[in-house]
């Protein structure tokens, strides 16, 4: 991965995360997450790993039906995780390099996959989570975008809690022609508990890759791979790792839409 500024909003301003995006918001996207991953309920929990798991949005709500070890590049993230999380095992590290020496039933990793820009370093994240899945396990990735269905966008939001309060601006810039990865600029506005105010930037570098280089990188690396749609019309990749090496992939680039179930 090309050398950039790290994203401002999980290092220096991770103590302010939960006020861009609230943990409660992901209720929702981590049913129709546990619904891919264990669709029959077992009398254990199984264990999952979650790659760049940040704040521990998505943790919160998982960890009632899984053992989950969490693990990110900034450990400022972590702590934040730790504070809503503490029952969970935390460990730094680069989802592009991590060994931990051990498998899981699920590898999961959410939209911290975007900030994967590079093929090469694709590669070497779906090597960790191929390393990590136990053979039989599955993986989940749910990466922003694809090539196939990005478009340029606006956002904004935020929240207010205990006393602080935090607005933003978000934009993704169009994808230029012949490249795999685009920016995302952030315009914050931070209010503490005494009132004081600031405003910053924070430019963030995401990949977008097409649909068919996720499912050949995971093929290749000796998945069992294909493309769901979630809810929110978004492109995931659920991989299973087969049970022997004689259980080869097949070659298949189908896509599968799921639906919204009823509450």
């Amino acid at each position: 991965m090309p050398k950039q500024p790290r994203p401002k909003m999980y290092w220096e301003l991770a103590p302010w995360f939960h006020l861009v995006t609230h943990p409660r918001s992901y209720a929702g996207e981590v049913r129709w997450v546990r619904r891919q991953l264990l669709p029959r309920p077992r009398a254990a929990k199984p264990t999952m790993l979650e790659l760049g798991s940040g704040g521990g949005n998505n943790a919160l709500h998982l960890k009632k039906h899984f053992q989950l070890t969490l693990t990110d590049l900034s450990p400022h993230m972590l702590s934040v995780s730790r504070e809503i999380n503490p029952d969970c095992e935390h460990i730094t590290g680069d989802m592009r390099t991590l060994r931990l020496k051990r498998q899981f039933d699920v590898v999961f990793a959410h939209d911290a996959i975007s900030y994967i820009t590079t093929v090469r370093d694709l590669q070497r994240t779906i090597a960790t989570v191929f390393a990590h899945c136990r053979p039989g396990g599955v993986a989940l990735l749910q990466p922003d975008n694809v090539r196939e269905t990005f478009r340029p966008s606006r956002d904004s939001g935020g929240h207010r809690i205990d006393g602080r309060a935090v607005r933003y601006v978000e934009l993704t810039h169009p994808l230029k022609p012949g490249r795999d990865s685009t920016t995302v600029d952030y315009t914050l506005m931070l209010k503490d508990r005494n009132g004081t105010t600031r405003k910053l930037a924070d430019r963030h570098h995401i990949g977008v890759f097409a649909r068919a280089v996720w499912l050949d990188v995971l093929r290749a690396q000796g998945f069992r791979a294909r493309a769901i749609v979630d809810p929110w019309k978004r492109v995931c990749f659920l991989a299973r790792r087969p049970l022997t090496e004689c259980d080869t992939p097949t070659q298949n680039n189908k896509t599968t839409r799921t639906t919204r179930s009823k509450p």
